[in-house]
């Protein structure tokens, strides 16, 4: 009997949550398409029906989640008269509550950050690259039109601040999901990113608020 497509939409999901549990416990590298079918309860074809390879089962659990720098460029910071420390912190801070909620989220990026990219994997690497490069560049162009307003403090740059930010939040979530999660990771997350936005506020910026 011919699935319907509500049938084979569940059996691409189950294989997605199958994969999720393979590759956190065995990592991707040592995980075999065989293992998650066994885990997923189907057979290797139902697998390479919905995926034609690893790399793209990974990649499907890779674009599930946000990475932490994404969730910062919102489109609020495309419109000139916004408020770009703020909407960042808030965006930002949002992720972090997220983050320290969400098991599946927590799980995902650990695999992410444990995975091997050279081989096969390259391209994926390739892609959160490009991501990345691109919400570097909007974030960026957001403080510089900041430091036009004279609203960034004389001792950072746009690319400097948009750095520090980005590798804030990298740095709290790899140190918080590698390193035994061994501090509060929303409520210390949000007083460090509060810290470092205050000290990237220039003095018109502060009048301002």
């Amino acid at each position: 009997m011919r699935r319907t497509k509500a049938e084979a939409e569940a059996t691409r999901r189950q294989i997605i949550c199958a994969a999720e549990r393979v590759f956190f416990k065995k990592g991707v590298s040592n995980a075999t398409m065989e293992d998650v079918a066994k885990a997923a309860g189907v057979t290797r074809g139902a697998i390479y029906w919905h995926f034609a390879n690893k790399t793209a089962l990974f990649m499907e659990l890779y674009k599930s989640v946000p990475l932490p720098q994404e969730d910062m460029v919102a489109r609020e910071l495309e419109s000139d008269d916004a408020d770009v420390f703020a909407v960042v912190e808030r965006a930002a801070a949002k992720w972090l509550d997220a983050l320290a909620s969400d098991e599946q989220r927590q799980r995902i990026l650990t695999i992410l950050l444990r995975c091997d990219y050279s081989g096969e994997f390259a391209p994926v690497l390739e892609k959160q690259q490009h991501v990345d490069d691109d919400h570097k560049c909007k974030l960026e162009s957001a403080l510089a039109r900041v430091a036009s307003k004279g609203q960034l403090s004389a001792c950072w740059t746009p690319r400097s601040a948009a750095s520090a930010l980005r590798w804030m939040m990298k740095g709290l979530c790899s140190e918080w999901l590698l390193h035994g999660r061994r501090f509060d990771l929303a409520g210390e997350g949000r007083e460090n990113l509060r810290r470092l936005i205050e000290s990237l506020r220039g003095a018109d910026a502060t009048r301002a608020r």
